[in-house]
């Protein structure tokens, strides 16, 4: 099963283009996997792992940003029940003082600046700071599943950390996905789509 974790901001149908393609896909929506309950990172990861232990493994997971985060952390705690992982902008080491920062802005906006993110603002806000001491850096190099490291071309902000990302992920490749910033399944889904198709064999 191809399991496809969508960024912050977003919902599962931003990989329609990506997987039109691509068979066996399944992509959860974050937001309704915690209907009803708390918005913290705990609550979010236990409620993924809950939903894709229903999946026949193995998995071969992708995930932009939070998603990535998300596949990330999976794959290191199920390590047996995933066959690849693709992370896309995605940072191991949650970069504090720039969350922070983050949290800063989100509060000056307006609440309906949040109507299309699947979260209110007050839950990102919880999410992210919820975060804010997640660090893996000292796990990566357990993980031996194929693994493939995307990073947009114009995404300076998760470039370093792809490229960190890859060194330290012993069975892995870096590429640059061409045209895009961060949101690279938006960007160029098309693009994106042939590079996991390529690293998939599919």
């Amino acid at each position: 099963m191809n399991v496809f974790i969508h960024g912050l901001g977003q919902s599962s149908k931003v990989w329609d283009k990506t997987t039109s393609s691509i068979k066996k896909v399944y992509c959860p929506d974050l937001a309704f996997l915690l209907k009803n309950k708390e918005v913290n990172w705990k609550n979010l990861y236990s409620s993924l792992t809950e939903d894709l232990k229903k999946l026949p493994p193995p998995l071969n997971l992708c995930g932009l940003s939070l998603g990535g985060v998300l596949a990330l952390n999976y794959a290191l705690d199920f390590p047996t029940e995933v066959n690849s992982l693709i992370l896309i902008g995605t940072q191991y080491k949650m970069p504090k003082n720039l969350l922070l920062f983050q949290n800063v802005i989100f509060k000056l906006l307006p609440n309906s600046a949040f109507n299309n993110m699947g979260f209110e603002k007050n839950d990102i806000i919880k999410l992210t700071r919820s975060m804010i001491n997640l660090d893996f850096s000292k796990e990566l190099i357990s993980i031996s599943c194929p693994s493939l490291i995307l990073c947009g071309e114009k995404d300076r902000v998760n470039l370093k950390a792809s490229e960190k990302l890859s060194k330290n992920i012993s069975n892995s490749t870096f590429k640059i996905v061409r045209d895009s910033v961060h949101e690279v399944n938006k960007d160029n889904p098309e693009e994106l789509s042939i590079l996991i198709k390529e690293f998939l064999k599919i």
